[in-house]
């Protein structure tokens, strides 16, 4: 919010310079995220009255200007703005004031200069030489009250903060607001605005009557009915304050109703009265199909359960958010029916949801008002009406609570407040900061303070808010600095997060780049993998969109999801995983939610210099990873053969460690992969992290290296196509001397016979206690080759 010192000082007397009004203003209250400084014209840009304007002698459409800065100095200058004349109050500008070139826009020193043969000493200043806006068809006129003489910076210049209103704090979004809390940082006395009303006599229009129908939505509906004003623009000043709050002035009536949202934050809208035709305001839930044209000139088709204000059953206006065309104010207004109402947050947020439209006025609503700001925004407004567009308020001002709330009251132990900061701070120490803030102090008893909490402060509730209240006033310096002492606690045990970091690392190392992704999705969004089985997700109570509406069982469709925009624009190698829960349903209960890492491979092989090779990646890439992944982290890692829902019958395995099941690996079904318009083969390895867990490795007993050298040998074996070339490497490190057996090509096609493939194996062969010569390694695998011929049918390659 940005709010205006110049502003600020009619409430409260600035004792600091803003620099240190920010920091304490942040330090203690809320952040101020940015000083700007409107001015900075320097000593030379002064306010004058015109004394003279005489026609140019050698030009129609130049004048000459005398101008009177007070005292002596009266300088006259040529000027051709339309709308300069005697007695104006204007800003001229010396010879070597700065300003802006109004012909290039860049930044220039004024001088001494000759036009048309009259010498010019100066400039009687327009918005866009000043730097303000571009408009530069006339000069700027001051206000008559502006004192001749000033420099322009004394009497125009300004500082505005940039303060950001935390949620729990509406009150900060006012200008009055932030007042009260530099008062109270600086203890300086509060200056509260004026808003006196004296209701006189019946309307001469009629009675405008007021009924909540859905008080669960609307709290407090104040209307004052202010007859006789006279529409047109608003005082300098308050235009002056409206743009230095970053709004647009329009007119008296409305600017007034901006001008209190934003002093006092409460957001409020005037009615032309004359369209109320039918005398009664209501306030009700919307219909289906019901519609309004809101002041933007759009036409809204209304939700069904949309607060509205209506006249009689027509909708005026849509609650909180907007007002309707049909009722706005316009230069003919005449009388006023001004609206100050509290609604609840919820439903003026799914409101500028629903219809794509947040105004200042839904920003406050939503923080959540109190209903006692309304009375307060209405008399002040109706007091405006008056002083500036000549109105008469009518009898009587409507009042609408259906559940009216007692003040908060609390009795706060200073002990407890001394526990809570770590510091004793005095009874009437403690009283006296409440009550700079605006707490009410009505006792204070040997060991308690007994107060009520100012409505404007909702988010004061108990004694440790009152605490902080205190703390925040006196300053976090006194609370003391020190030095941690102490056993430094025992870190929090988790091994299931443990090792889904340890999975997470290795993943990456493995070249596959973590992603994340919804953990909610739509029914469209679970189906697609096909891996789910015959599980049912949990639907969600209240989804924020059908995009997002159960709770996943599986991490494949989000990363396929992820995956097939990459693929469009990439043939290189592209690997994904993801880091998250799977939420698998149980009867009666709460899911169980299970840790997991899951991993998808597609594109082509890089070639020696990295490029697309033309080559697919196969499942043997995706064997790769994990082995790379999971070797070391658990015992006896294996692959086995299996029908997995959602892989390619063949191309599908499960992850083992030892006799436990802990993954799956396979190629994504291509009718699956279609669904995400996938065309290439996809591979798929996904761990369940609390099964490795319970499959971890062990530390393991030393070993020591051999001292003997290993014989190393290639060996392709033919056998049916059928078999898992796992199940084939578990028989083959049965064989006595081979230590390690490592697949490294399975070839199918000519000229092999139909039905069978070759797997090609880098076995070591090894003895612990002597140098294994070449007879005895090959007699050893002669051996080994004669028994898988005998198990599997299995045949040496080659001969």
């Amino acid at each position: 919010m940005r709010v205006s010192l110049r502003w600020l000082e009619e409430y409260a007397r600035l004792v600091l310079p803003p620099e240190a009004l920010a920091q304490r203003l942040t330090v203690s209250s809320a952040e101020v995220e940015s000083v700007e400084r409107l001015g900075g014209w320097g000593p030379e840009v002064q306010v004058a009255r015109v004394l003279r304007v005489e026609p140019h002698p050698n030009a129609d459409r130049l004048r000459l200007v005398t101008v009177d800065l007070g005292g002596e100095d009266r300088p006259r200058v040529v000027c051709g703005a339309p709308n300069v004349a005697e007695g104006q109050k204007v800003v001229f500008g010396r010879v070597g004031a700065r300003i802006v070139d109004g012909h290039t826009g860049k930044p220039a020193v004024l001088k001494s200069t000759s036009i048309r043969g009259v010498v010019s000493a100066g400039m009687v200043l327009s918005e866009r030489e000043l730097g303000i806006s571009d408009e530069h068809e006339g000069i700027v006129v001051l206000p008559q009250d502006a004192p001749v003489g000033a420099p322009l910076d004394e009497y125009a210049g300004d500082v505005i903060f940039e303060v950001y209103v935390a949620p729990n704090r509406p009150d900060m979004a006012s200008v009055l607001g932030v007042a009260r809390e530099l008062a109270a940082l600086t203890g300086q006395p509060l200056r509260e605005p004026p808003s006196a009303i004296v209701p006189s006599g019946a309307a001469r229009t009629g009675r405008v009557t007021v009924r909540i129908a859905d008080a669960d939505l609307c709290f407090r509906y104040v209307g004052v009915l202010v007859e006789g004003v006279r529409v047109g623009p608003s005082p300098d000043w308050m235009q002056r304050r409206l743009q230095s709050a970053g709004m647009r002035p329009i007119n008296n009536v409305v600017d007034i109703t901006n001008y209190v949202m934003l002093e006092l934050g409460q957001p409020l809208h005037a009615f032309d009265r004359r369209q109320l035709r039918s005398g009664s305001v209501v306030i009700r839930r919307s219909r289906a199909g019901e519609a309004i044209r809101t002041l933007d000139g759009t036409d809204r088709v209304l939700a069904n359960g949309t607060l509205l204000i209506c006249d009689g059953d027509r909708p005026v206006a849509v609650a909180g958010v907007m007002g309707g065309e049909d009722t706005e104010v316009s230069p003919d207004t005449t009388d006023v029916f001004l609206e100050s109402a509290t609604f609840a947050p919820s439903s003026v947020r799914r409101t500028g949801a629903a219809l794509r439209l947040r105004t200042e006025a839904s920003r406050r609503f939503e923080r959540g008002l109190p209903p006692e700001l309304a009375m307060a925004g209405a008399r002040r407004a109706a007091h405006l009406l008056v002083e500036l567009a000549g109105g008469v308020v009518r009898e009587p001002v409507e009042d609408a609570c259906p559940q009216p709330r007692a003040p908060v009251r609390l009795g706060v132990s200073l002990a407890r407040v001394e526990r809570v900061l770590g510091i004793p701070v005095g009874r009437d120490e403690s009283a006296e900061v409440l009550e700079r803030l605006g707490f009410t102090v009505e006792a204070a008893d040997e060991g308690v303070l007994r107060l009520t909490v100012p409505y404007w402060r909702p988010d004061v509730r108990i004694e440790d808010d009152v605490a902080e209240e205190i703390v925040r006033m006196v300053g976090y310096d006194r609370l003391p600095s020190q030095t941690l002492a102490g056993r430094v606690p025992a870190p929090d045990e988790d091994p299931v997060r443990d090792l889904r970091e340890r999975l997470r690392l290795r993943f990456a190392a493995a070249g596959l780049r973590e992603v994340m992704t919804y953990s909610l999705q739509s029914t469209d969004g679970w189906t697609a993998a096909g891996d789910t089985g015959d599980l049912t997700p949990l639907r969600v109570a209240n989804p924020v969109s059908s995009e997002h509406e159960y709770l996943r069982l599986s991490l494949a469709p989000g990363l396929l999801r992820t995956l097939a925009p990459v693929l469009r624009l990439r043939r290189a190698r592209v690997g994904l995983f993801e880091c998250g829960r799977r939420y698998l349903p149980r009867r009666d209960e709460l899911p169980d939610e299970r840790e997991t890492v899951c991993g998808v491979l597609a594109g082509e092989r890089p070639d020696r210099w990295g490029s697309p090779s033309g080559e697919s990646l196969d499942f043997s890439d995706a064997r790769g990873v994990v082995e790379q992944v999971l070797s070391g982290l658990v015992d006896g890692l294996d692959l086995e053969a299996a029908e997995l829902p959602g892989l390619l019958p063949g191309q599908a395995a499960r992850i083992r460690a030892g006799a436990d099941v802990i993954g799956r690996i396979g190629r994504v079904d291509p009718r699956v992969a279609g669904k995400f318009d996938i065309a290439v083969p996809v591979y798929l390895v996904e761990v369940d992290v609390a099964d490795a867990l319970a499959a971890r490795a062990g530390p393991g007993a030393y070993r020591p290296l051999s001292r003997f050298p290993a014989v190393r040998q290639d060996v392709a074996l033919v056998v049916a196509r059928d078999l898992a070339a796992g199940e084939l490497r578990r028989a083959i490190l049965e064989t006595p001397l081979v230590v390690s057996a490592r697949v490294f090509d399975v070839y199918e096609g000519a000229p092999l016979p139909h039905g069978k493939k070759s797997v090609a194996f880098a076995l070591e062969l090894q003895a612990p206690d002597r140098t294994l010569s070449e007879d005895e390694a090959q007699r050893a695998l002669r051996r080994m080759i004669e028994r898988l011929r005998r198990q599997f049918g299995a045949e040496l390659r080659g001969g």
